[in-house]
């Protein structure tokens, strides 16, 4: 009965006093307010992943736009592993310093900033590792690359362990305020959880508690080598969107996100779908032009979020600044990020600061993802009118 009652008054408490954009800390980072640039995949890096001007102009933008935290597109943390071209990297100490000018360019704008790491093993698009020795949970060709990666040994787990580690030792050198480990979307990490990818009988494989075993060994890793004040994040999916029998599923995921808690991480990104499933099908989808169909992962990262007591992140189609607000008052949900939006709009934040109707110009066409360079389609062609405008008058 007193459990009850506290329940009851806490709902009360927070729907009176969280707000969107109120500040708020977790450990010594202080964010800005409760939105968050999610990481998105540039391509802008050059052919070691070293960071150029249009990268950097990318971040300067982002920076002035009023996010609460923005979150890097993944980057490297071995060179022998590149899921794909343009990827930014960290995988040895000389990236530091052109991390560091990053980290000081956008905390010059007052905006804190987290570096998200990966490594990709069998999902790989890079035309130049096709043919290189990756690690996997198992043997097992991906069905979309149809590269069969090599079964790690424990002494490769322990490798990826400290690769990971050194990676975020790197980053706080630099600079950043925190790191995400991608642990979604079939990459290395998110294949230990997928029964499809990982046919493992040892310590890392078989239960759900195995699976996730590696994720928790990287956690504690890093939290080891980088101190108690040190913000650790994971992005993990929720479900894999697999046949049945072969993906992670929600009851899964959630038993995920408790032992992610357990194993020290401060704050979980919540997504979806396994790339390597070979349905077609990515994180980001299109029509969601209506309230009801954005926050599209909102059910089943409602439920991670009632089943943890660390911050979680909706992402997944946040497109409505009072949707958002209301699903703050209504769940157990805290933060919300945002990747699409931005980069046809780097200040959509400060525009809803100014007015919380404004409708995003993004329309989720996914026109972004395209060869070459990351960019918007919608915003290149408000600049060929705008041109077209100047050069009429």
């Amino acid at each position: 009965m007193i459990k009850l009652v506290a329940v009851f008054l806490w709902q009360i408490i927070k729907q009176q006093n969280m707000q969107l954009l109120e500040k708020t800390k977790i450990r010594n980072l202080e964010l800005n307010n409760r939105i968050i640039r999610s990481a998105l995949w540039m391509n802008m890096a050059d052919k070691d992943g070293r960071i150029t001007p249009k990268l950097y102009t990318v971040y300067e933008e982002l920076a002035k736009g009023g996010l609460g935290l923005i979150i890097t597109g993944y980057t490297m943390v071995d060179a022998n592993d590149r899921p794909n071209p343009g990827m930014m990297g960290i995988y040895d100490d000389s990236f530091i310093e052109e991390h560091t000018k990053l980290v000081d360019m956008v905390h010059a704008k007052g905006t804190p900033i987290a570096l998200q790491v990966a490594y990709g093993g069998s999902q790989t698009n890079h035309p130049d590792y096709q043919d290189a020795i990756l690690f996997g949970p198992s043997a097992v060709e991906n069905r979309v690359t149809k590269i069969t990666p090599k079964e790690m040994t424990k002494a490769d787990i322990e490798h990826v362990v400290r690769i990971f580690t050194n990676a975020a030792v790197r980053a706080q050198k630099a600079g950043y305020d925190a790191i995400e480990l991608h642990g979604a979307h079939g990459y290395l990490l998110s294949q230990f959880l997928t029964p499809f990818c990982n046919r493992r009988t040892d310590e890392y494989g078989g239960s759900i508690e195995n699976r996730a075993r590696i994720y928790v060994d990287v956690i504690r890793s890093i939290r080891q080598a980088v101190g108690e004040d040190f913000v650790v994040m994971v992005k993990m999916n929720h479900d894999d969107y697999m046949d049945e029998g072969e993906g992670l599923t929600v009851p899964e995921a959630i038993e995920v996100a408790k032992i992610l808690e357990q194993g020290g991480a401060d704050m979980l990104e919540i997504s979806g779908v396994n790339e390597t499933s070979g349905k077609g099908i990515g994180p980001a989808r299109t029509k969601i032009h209506k309230p009801e169909l954005q926050s599209y992962y909102l059910a089943p990262t409602k439920r991670i979020a009632e089943a943890v007591n660390i911050p979680v992140i909706l992402m997944g189609g946040n497109r409505n600044f009072k949707r958002l607000q209301n699903i703050l008052n209504e769940t157990e949900i805290q933060y919300f990020s945002i990747a699409r939006p931005l980069l046809c709009e780097p200040d959509l934040v400060n525009k809803w600061k100014a007015d919380s109707d404004y409708k995003p110009l993004c329309v989720s066409c996914n026109g972004c993802y395209r060869p070459g360079e990351v960019g918007c389609v919608v915003q290149e062609r408000l600049s060929e009118l705008r041109l077209k405008e100047t050069s009429d008058c």
